[in-house]
């Protein structure tokens, strides 16, 4: 644990832009990248809004490559390249031998499997792709990444639902802090905007329903919440030793301090309402950053707007943090992203990583009227840190009771 883990480069693909920079953008302008879904697919779906990638994959690939992938895939090769980029990296700079890919997807490559058996069902099997099985793996976007840089220290997929991409964060770090890598390329990428998946989540009444404000469905906090948005997309960041990256001159965006994983054990969807999970996460997360609770300055909330995930998050940070909760700044970027799923940890630790590196941190979208429940103090317009070493927590919980939190400290 001796080895200090810094970002060096960043890339994403989201509801609110194709890059980073248009990304970060809209969350500082409090802008959603929700939308009416109005193909007829959609018509008798109870909840038919979602927040779709602001910049198709297509428009981006080269069609020979697209072709080849699933939508999600194509999502995570391009925040990946976006992150490479960033960093300044050249390929020959890393050997493949110390070299890790960790990129996570909650659920894979559900659109090219359902699209593909029906293609077998309308018009038989020797019209079936040969690519099918690459594409619908889970770990084909880590695998795609992996060959694109010629990572060989390890490629992996980490997969714990809405909690997938803080998952490979942790992955990451855990990497680096082993000796296995000097540079691990982090992720998460999703797609799923398909009738089937919004048919099942508006089955289990988790989606919101505000079909006729798509913009303002999406609503963490606030007393009139009613579930969540799809999103979809990916976000990549590269991770380096601190030793590595000053070698090379590197610029650094901020420091990964720390992580921790915990299981509530209580539902398969349903967080424990006492909060002892997530709260274990966020403290263990504390800790394995050397992190006191007076110190965190900043909370990225997982916070999707449903009425029971809000209000068990909300006590977990009081629990976690007393009375030094009343001096943190919270966020939640689900109301202008909507819900990216697995590679939601990783879109958001973006945002909290800019927080810090930008001192300012981005509204919620859509808040209004905060439950009174939920007491700390949430942004509702941009807020400025102040100077210093600054500290956050970003956190996940997924369905299966997953809570994973990852700790940042700026540089």
């Amino acid at each position: 644990m001796s080895t200090k883990v810094v970002v060096t480069g960043l890339g994403a693909t989201t509801p609110l832009g194709g890059d980073v920079a248009s990304t970060w953008d809209g969350l500082l302008s409090g802008r959603s990248g929700a939308k009416a879904l109005t193909a007829p697919e959609y018509a008798d779906l109870p909840s038919r809004i979602a927040a779709p990638a602001a910049v198709e994959p297509g428009e981006v690939l080269r069609r020979v490559e697209a072709r080849k992938m699933d939508r999600y895939q194509q999502f995570a090769v391009i925040a990946a390249r976006e992150a490479w980029s960033d960093s300044g990296l050249e390929k020959e700079e890393v050997p493949g031998e110390r070299l890790a890919v960790s990129i996570a997807s909650g659920i894979g490559g559900l659109i090219s499997l359902l699209d593909t058996y029906d293609v077998l069902r309308t018009k038989g099997p020797r019209h079936v792709t040969p690519f099918t099985i690459p594409m619908l793996m889970p770990n084909g976007g880590a695998a795609l990444v992996g060959l694109e840089f010629g990572a060989k220290a390890s490629v992996q997929t980490p997969v714990a639902a809405c909690a997938s991409g803080n998952e490979a964060i942790r992955h990451g770090l855990d990497l680096i802090h082993s000796g296995k890598a000097d540079v691990v390329v982090v992720g998460g990428a999703e797609a799923i905007i398909h009738p089937l998946p919004m048919a099942a989540f508006g089955a289990m009444m988790a989606l919101s329903r505000r079909n006729d404000d798509p913009e303002h469905a999406s609503r963490p906090f606030d007393k009139s919440r009613d579930g969540f948005l799809l999103g979809e997309g990916a976000a990549v960041m590269v991770l380096e030793s601190a030793e590595h990256a000053e070698r090379r001159g590197a610029r650094v965006y901020a420091e990964i301090a720390g992580a921790g994983a915990s299981a509530d054990s209580h539902h398969i969807v349903q967080p424990d309402p006492d909060a002892k999970g997530n709260t274990a996460a966020m403290a263990e997360a504390l800790a394995n950053a050397g992190i006191a609770p007076h110190e965190v300055t900043h909370i990225n909330a997982h916070a999707t707007s449903t009425s029971v995930g809000d209000l068990a998050e909300a006590a977990g940070i009081r629990a976690v943090l007393g009375d030094a909760a009343d001096d943190v700044v919270v966020t939640a970027p689900k109301g202008a992203l909507g819900h990216m799923l697995g590679a939601a940890g990783v879109a958001e630790c973006i945002a909290t990583v800019l927080s810090l590196h930008n001192r300012i941190v981005p509204p919620t979208a859509n808040l209004v009227d905060v439950d009174e429940r939920v007491n700390l103090d949430i942004a509702v317009e941009p807020r400025k840190l102040p100077d210093g070493t600054l500290t956050a927590l970003n956190n996940s919980f997924g369905f299966g009771g997953h809570n994973l939190t990852i700790a940042v400290r700026s540089v």
